[in-house]
């Protein structure tokens, strides 16, 4: 792909509309070698981004769901501790011990990092990394540095063509300066009303653009309220299929539950005359 232009058409190929700026953003760090670190409110198309540029790539996705408390054992790598048992219990009924033989490939369990460093070229996907706490942060800043690891037992592990990974944030916490560094950045908001409408009947094809025109504007609405959970596109979606499974014409409050999933949230809406 040769062009933002190129690269969009590829995202929208694989069922991803993007704007100007998410496909400018996006190639240059397919270009760059750089990773994309994408921050934004929930429900804006950050995870969803990673998936189109592996379809539109035509490489593999491997995904890192970072929490609180993830270390690098869950990230990297761990030993099959039960295999090499068994296999150390063989070696012993043979007069054969040998620990060098216990740390070889066939014992080594791949985490995502060190399946992306494996299986590049490919899109590695470290999701809500705002989850994950400072150390971790740390250890992830020097794997994406060298694009290896070092794993003492065994030796190092280096990716041939560096893996393109995508980084999400829902701003939860401040992420380090350090990391954001060596990535390059793109704020994602919640698609205009014109490109929401889009993305309703590109996913739902038999969608009414008159009811797809409606959700979009209410769920804009919605997303001015200051509400404890502002609704998505994922949301949007939801509520334009019941709609559509009901038969209705427009929004209505008897179908809110699919697309607000905070009481106060509903009571909210209901309030502000948004829907009937």
């Amino acid at each position: 792909m040769e062009s933002p232009e190129d690269l969009a058409s590829g995202l929208d190929r694989a069922g991803y509309l993007p704007d100007g700026g998410i496909a400018t953003a996006a190639f240059l760090a397919v270009a760059m070698g750089r990773p994309l670190f994408l921050e934004g409110e929930p429900g804006t198309g950050k995870t969803s981004l990673a998936l189109a540029l592996a379809k539109a790539m035509d490489v593999p996705l491997i995904r890192l769901q970072c929490h609180e408390g993830i270390d690098a054992t869950q990230a990297l790598y761990d030993w099959d501790y039960p295999r090499q048992l068994m296999h150390l219990r063989v070696l012993e009924t043979r007069g054969e011990v040998d620990e060098a033989s216990l740390y070889t490939r066939r014992f080594l369990l791949a985490r995502p990092l060190l399946q992306a460093l494996e299986n590049a070229p490919c899109v590695l996907l470290v999701d809500e990394i705002d989850r994950a706490d400072d150390e971790f942060e740390a250890f992830l800043l020097e794997v994406l540095s060298e694009n290896a690891v070092s794993i003492p037992e065994f030796g190092e592990i280096r990716a041939s063509t560096p893996p393109l990974t995508v980084l999400t944030s829902n701003r939860t916490r401040e992420v380090h300066d350090a990391l954001k560094r060596r990535c390059l950045y793109h704020w994602l908001e919640h698609p205009s009303i014109d490109r929401e409408v889009a993305i309703l009947r590109r996913t739902l094809p038999g969608l009414d653009e008159r009811l797809a025109q409606k959700v979009a504007e209410a769920v804009r609405k919605m997303r001015g309220l200051d509400l404890l959970k502002p609704p998505g596109v994922a949301e949007s979606l939801d509520w334009a299929r019941a709609l559509q499974a009901l038969g209705r014409t427009e929004p209505d409050a008897t179908t809110l539950g699919a697309v607000l999933k905070y009481r106060e949230d509903a009571d909210r809406v209901i309030g502000s005359t948004i829907v009937g």
